[in-house]
């Protein structure tokens, strides 16, 4: 079956994997200067290479067109030269950013004598395996390497043509630049046989990052032999409190869902404080801004457009513009729905009452909770921490955007002069 691990694409992995901690053995004791200089040769070089980036990513949007792929998707999947720019422009940023590698987190010396150092280190070899954005394989890339690891990249079959010419353009920018040309490596393969040989790929790979689909993650957590930080479903969302001010409420509820309905920070379902004022102005916004209303009796009432909301449309990432509405009793009932059926991504709260609002920021469990703001500034770069690898939804190691210090671990240094344990 196509899925299944086979000798060759074990052998494969394996190969990528051992030149890849190669690699990372240069790629640990390279100065930061050094790195940046790397990093921005390889944004020069997707610069340089905009016009075969995009005849590639023109086939993939072709074939993704012929096989059906949706329109949140194809959306994923477009290159333009903004899109190029802005990718270029990434790298740039991730090389202007500072280096984690080799930061002292604490330092104590014990009654004996001993220098304790808790120092940042890179973690190694690092296995991305994601879908549709062909940006990412910049992104990733970059953020591995300035931080000081190997990263071998697996795309999504959609993109393998936009990934390909982006990985081309990257690798002769590091290697003009002096970096090692396997710091940054690309399965060639678009079988799934290739994603299971990672994700076995013990003392090769370090650890796994999914980004995509359910299936995709789900797939990873349970077949995973190495350590993942995981991305799940952004079911995000907005709760307008009875104290919200309504033209902030109505601003921010459009933006929200509507800004870009595709990427993973949009919010899915909106909720509203039985207690605010006239939510009917909100739902109005939405509806003419092009977005299908979902709700249940009570929201239906509020506004003919609303249409019949089911069970599973409150576990739902729509990344369209669909939105599902529900009424609820306070702040209370907000968290409690959070609760229940959120993804721990990113949820916010519109509110004057900064006691309401602390309220909401201590008792949500999300990886990002936000005041006041639209949940679409769910991203790495809007959190200054340049392009980001993902969005950890997880409680261990690394939690929200996940950029340079999300991709180190450390190490303990012990300084003696001499000392013996009694």
């Amino acid at each position: 079956m196509a899925d299944r691990d086979t000798p060759d694409t074990q052998m494969l992995i394996a190969d990528m994997g051992r030149r890849a901690r190669a690699a990372a053995t240069v790629l640990a004791a390279m100065p930061s200067p050094a790195k940046a200089q790397a990093l921005r040769a390889a944004a020069a070089a997707i610069r340089a290479s905009q016009e075969a980036i995009l005849a590639a990513n023109a086939e993939d949007m072709a074939a993704g067109k012929a096989n059906g792929l949706s329109d949140a998707m194809l959306d994923r999947l477009l290159l333009d030269p903004k899109r190029i720019e802005g990718m270029a422009s990434g790298i740039e940023a991730v090389a202007g950013l500072e280096d984690p590698v080799g930061s002292v987190l604490d330092e104590r010396t014990r009654p004996n004598g001993l220098v304790l150092r808790r120092v940042r280190v890179p973690i190694g070899v690092i296995g991305i395996i994601y879908e549709s954005r062909p940006n990412v394989t910049a992104d990733a890339g970059a953020l591995c390497l300035m931080s000081g690891n190997a990263a071998i990249l697996r795309g999504g079959s959609e993109a393998i043509r936009s990934n390909r010419a982006i990985h081309a353009a990257l690798v002769q920018g590091l290697v003009q630049a002096g970096a090692p040309a396997d710091a940054i490596q690309l399965v060639p393969v678009t079988d799934r046989a290739a994603v299971g040989a990672m994700l076995t790929a013990e003392g090769l790979i370090d650890m796994v990052v999914p980004r995509g689909g359910k299936s995709l993650v789900a797939r990873v957590q349970a077949e995973a032999r190495v350590p993942v930080l995981a991305h799940l479903d952004g079911i995000n969302h907005s709760y307008v409190d009875r104290a919200a001010d309504p033209a902030m409420a109505v601003a921010l509820a459009v933006n929200a869902k509507m800004r870009r309905t595709g990427i993973c920070g949009a919010t899915e379902t909106l909720l509203i404080d039985r207690g605010f004022a006239d939510p009917k102005p909100i739902l109005a916004a939405l509806a003419e801004a092009g977005c299908e209303l979902r709700g249940d009796a009570e929201v239906q009432a509020l506004d003919p457009r609303v249409q019949p909301a089911s069970d599973e449309d409150w576990d739902t990432e729509y990344l369209e513009a669909i939105l599902s509405v529900k009424l609820v009793d306070g702040v209370e009932g907000a968290m409690a729905h959070i609760a229940a059926h959120g993804s721990h991504h990113t949820d916010a709260i519109l509110t004057e009452d900064a006691d309401t609002a602390a309220r909401f920021l201590r008792g949500v469990d999300s990886a990002i909770v936000m005041w006041n703001a639209s949940t679409q500034f769910a991203d790495g770069g809007e959190f200054g921490l340049g392009a980001e690898i993902g969005i950890s939804t997880g409680r261990l190691h690394a939690r929200g955007p996940v950029a340079l210090e999300g991709l180190t671990t450390y190490k303990w240094l012990v300084l003696g002069t001499g000392q013996a344990r009694p």
